[in-house]
């Protein structure tokens, strides 16, 4: 995980975790871009406050998130992730 500047000078935070990037868009985070260059899908969200710290609660299972709604982001970005 990972908070840099792209292009446009705009803060991002990016991850490679379809996992964490569905609870994110749970939380509301905005996904931006999902960058499928590499062998691994990076998944790159605009940077808001207090991302990083959600990111983190994900991993050290302190998250909590609507079951179903984390379920269908799941499967949204699995669709994402497989089109084309």
């Amino acid at each position: 995980m990972n908070k840099k500047n792209t292009e446009d000078q705009s803060n991002v935070f990016t991850t490679y975790d379809l996992g964490v990037s569905a609870s994110l868009l749970t939380l509301g985070y905005k996904l931006k871009n999902l960058d499928r260059t590499n062998r691994r899908a990076l998944f790159i969200f605009e940077y808001k406050k207090g991302i990083e710290q959600s990111a983190n609660k994900f991993f050290t299972d302190e998250l909590r998130v609507k079951a179903r709604s984390y379920f269908d982001n799941l499967k949204a970005l699995k669709n994402k992730l497989y089109s084309d």
